[in-house]
């Protein structure tokens, strides 16, 4: 195979048996575009190298993430079209490395004993629309839960504000979380990404960019946190004030 910067070699059955997907995959993802053309050589048969393996790579660890083929779409076409095979690894290093808990699949009775009570066909209703799960299906009784919100959903399931509010305060943080998680995303590729970019001769620095970003996480998430506590400490004290 060849290595960074040689000639592609790999014909469509080669890079289709080392990313462990069909050929039948590989066609239709690049007349989706998710895949560029393949080079072009003698008698017109089309070569393959490191960048199509990386994006196969990425497309799968997105689509493990439960994003949709039309999500992927969107996620590649805002990639910057020069980005090697390394800048590709990075990419899936990151997505793996900070993306939330993958929904699970629970039944009714399974669902109501991790949350340790019954719940009514209004209990259910009111944790699909606060995001926490969804209906796989309209009869089979199972449902795709998200782990990390599913607590917090029983939790306010008890809580004495409307429903109506409750989806007001989730549209709020989701719209003001995302323009955050922009921001924070712009920062981290002008700053550390870019540096990153200079050293693609070190075999090490994709295992660095993902250690380094296992480590932020965490950092990111309290100061956001502490953040979002003490401005809405303040907003309640002013709203307080003013009454």
């Amino acid at each position: 195979m060849a290595t960074e910067g040689e000639e592609p070699t790999l014909t469509v059955d080669e890079l289709a048996a080392r990313a462990g997907v069909t050929v039948r995959t590989v066609r239709f993802y690049s007349t989706r575009g998710l895949l560029p053309p393949p080079v072009i050589g003698p008698r017109r048969v089309g070569h393959y190298g490191h960048e199509h393996l990386s994006r196969l790579a990425l497309i799968e660890e997105l689509q493990h993430q439960g994003m949709t083929l039309a999500a992927i779409e969107r996620y590649l076409e805002q990639l910057p079209p020069d980005l090697s095979a390394h800048d590709l690894a990075i990419h899936r290093a990151l997505v793996a490395s900070w993306a939330p808990d993958a929904p699970e699949e629970a039944t009714r009775a399974e669902l109501e004993r991790r949350t340790g009570r019954p719940l009514s066909e209004e209990d259910i209703d009111r944790l699909a629309a606060m995001g926490v799960l969804e209906r796989s299906g309209p009869d089979d009784g199972v449902y795709r839960v998200d782990p990390g919100l599913l607590r917090l959903g029983v939790e306010l399931l008890d809580v004495p504000i409307a429903h109506e509010t409750i989806l007001a305060a989730r549209i709020v943080l989701l719209e003001h979380t995302r323009s955050a998680a922009h921001e924070l995303s712009r920062l981290f590729q002008d700053e550390v990404w870019s540096p990153y970019r200079e050293r693609e001769s070190d075999p090490e620095h994709i295992k660095a960019m993902k250690s380094l970003s296992a480590h932020m996480q965490p950092l990111v998430l309290q100061a956001l946190v502490t953040a979002f506590q003490r401005s809405l400490k303040e907003e309640l004290r002013a709203a307080f004030a003013a009454e």
